[in-house]
């Protein structure tokens, strides 16, 4: 469910930390040790999965509406891409991110839970549209980003009215990732099951050292097979 409480947040922001500085070796500027925020969270609804047995947060989205972006500035995926075409499409949005699981719970289940509630949360506020980042890290260098890009934009490319624009593009593609089949990001993976459209080239984030990919999944258009599984539970 959502965050009820400040405590809940800063749970949500322990794990955080835990997954993207500990664990990924983001390079965040973390004004409060073992807290990974920042200035978008104030605005945001933060979607938690707890342990009932010991009362852990073992995951987290974080969830942007279109009102609240409003109040923020502006969403956090502007400061990566140019999505003005995407805003000028009719019906809501809500921008979803700092997705984490904690290591102990990545069979599946915690992620279900998560997508879950954001099925209800899409239908109680009437979403049009869920959009955000899927990342590939780059820890390998820019190879395996180029073999994904190549993999997912053959099949989930966006129409071009849907498209965005990298404000930092990432550097020309080895040629090595040509004709690669990569194992796509868990997350990724799952999003373009459900749906989700890549919108444009990916994006270079320095501080996470990720190559981000823009997503849209249209409410209308979520697979028949999780439609079922998520909505209608949800609903």
């Amino acid at each position: 469910g959502l965050a009820a409480c400040p405590a809940e947040i800063r749970a949500a922001q322990r794990l955080r930390y835990q997954v993207f500085v500990e664990e990924m070796g983001a390079r965040l500027d973390c004004p409060e040790p073992g807290i990974e925020s920042d200035r978008y969270d104030p605005f945001c609804q933060h979607l938690i999965v707890h342990d009932r047995t010991d009362d852990r947060v073992v995951g987290c989205y974080r969830i942007l509406t279109d009102s609240q972006a409003a109040r923020a500035g502006g969403y956090y995926s502007q400061n990566e891409f140019d999505i003005s075409r995407i805003l000028t499409l009719p019906g809501r949005f809500m921008e979803v991110g700092r997705t984490c699981v904690h290591p102990d719970y990545r069979s599946g289940a915690t992620i279900a839970l998560l997508w879950q509630g954001l099925a209800r949360f899409m239908i109680m506020n009437r979403i049009d549209y869920l959009m955000g980042c899927a990342s590939i890290p780059l820890t390998d260098g820019p190879g395996t980003a180029g073999a994904v890009w190549q993999a997912v934009r053959a099949k989930h490319l966006s129409p071009p009215e849907w498209r965005v624009f990298p404000k930092t593009p990432l550097p020309p593609f080895p040629p090595s990732s040509a004709g690669v089949n990569p194992d796509l990001p868990a997350l990724l993976k799952g999003y373009l099951r459900l749906g989700a459209q890549v919108c444009g080239d990916p994006a270079w984030d320095p501080v996470f050292n990720t190559a981000d990919l823009f997503l849209l999944l249209g409410i209308d258009h979520i697979s028949a097979r999780y439609a079922q599984h998520f909505i209608r539970r949800s609903a």
